[in-house]
């Protein structure tokens, strides 16, 4: 998959050379013009991507999940044959031995991520971002939870994310992260009516599940990609705690007004009043969450960048701290 005659049109289609880029879950291969995305065959205890079904299963649910928020980015599941001649190629004659999801590939420069660091964000594009959402949101039926199924998930995360932070992570403080896990856990405890004003709202939908500012296209249209496709349950969320979640991202960033833009934007068009305490307890909730993540990474065997997740994982918790709902 490295050499550009493994893809259709070759140099006619501007695949003059393929960087590679990989992941924990898959291979992405970049010509000029695309991006094609090769799942490994892994098994994890929140996916498994074991058996070419199951990759091709999850391809074509990446394809149709992506669709909804970047329908000008993801283009087709394309099959990796095996050829007469003995060599892989995209299409064309021969056996069907992986699949892989094709994608228009965007702009480095114009990822939300870059646009921060760079200091390019123009004024008015919080706003289309949280229009782009705004219409994206309306679109979805509300996801019929009970108060009881939606106040536990958000306990049993929490709860899990305190035994898997004081288990794994050294150095980090352990009071700390007690205290914050346990403020949070009184909070949902002490205030159920504002989550179950959400439920009743209907405000709690499948979302995208992994709205950070690397996910965020901005030009020429925006185009949100990446999201959560292996796994329904990480979708379902409270759109305000995914926003939430975009906020406290921007704000790691260093560009907390463009998070603060978004969701403001989003609060007017969607003409949604969600209480600040609300708002508080997701972007910390998040960042316990994001915290936990950061502490896996560190923990991987072989992992060379450890301390910058370790710092990661610190930012984080110093970030759910800031933001404690009052």
């Amino acid at each position: 998959m490295s050499q550009p005659n493994s893809y259709p049109g070759n140099s006619a289609n501007g695949c003059l050379r393929v960087e590679i880029i990989e992941t924990h879950m898959s291979w992405v291969f970049l010509t000029q013009q695309y991006a094609y995305k090769l799942k490994k065959p892994v098994r994890y205890r929140f996916l498994d991507f074991s058996t070419p079904a199951a990759r091709h299963q999850d391809c074509q649910a990446e394809l149709q999940l992506n669709q909804r928020l970047a329908p000008q980015a993801y283009l087709q599941v394309v099959p990796l044959m095996f050829t007469p001649q003995g060599t892989l190629q995209l299409g064309g004659n021969g056996r069907v031995v992986d699949w892989l999801v094709k994608m228009r590939r965007l702009p480095a420069e114009d990822m939300l991520d870059v646009a921060i660091q760079w200091g390019t964000v123009e004024g008015a594009d919080p706003d289309r971002i949280a229009q782009h959402l705004v219409n994206f949101y309306q679109t979805l039926p509300p996801v019929n939870l009970s108060s009881m199924i939606y106040l536990g998930r958000l306990k049993l995360d929490l709860q899990t994310t305190l035994q898997e932070l004081k288990l794994y992570a050294n150095g980090l403080s352990s009071q700390l992260i007690s205290d914050l896990i346990s403020y949070l856990l009184a909070f949902l405890e002490a205030r159920p009516e504002i989550f179950n004003d959400r439920l009743d709202q209907g405000k709690i939908i499948e979302g995208h599940g992994d709205l950070r500012p690397e996910h965020i296209c901005l030009r020429p249209e925006v185009a949100i990609i990446d999201c959560l496709e292996f796994d329904r349950s990480l979708r379902i969320l409270d759109c305000v705690d995914e926003l939430a979640f975009l906020s406290l991202e921007c704000d790691r960033l260093g560009a907390a007004w463009v998070g603060d833009q978004i969701l403001t934007h989003y609060c007017y068009v969607a003409q949604d009043t969600p209480p600040d305490a609300l708002i508080q307890f997701y972007k910390a909730y998040r960042a316990c969450l994001r915290a936990k993540l950061a502490v896996w990474h560190m923990k991987e065997p072989g992992h060379l960048d450890a301390a910058a997740w370790f710092q990661r994982a610190q930012t984080y918790l110093h970030m759910a701290a800031k933001n404690l709902p009052l």
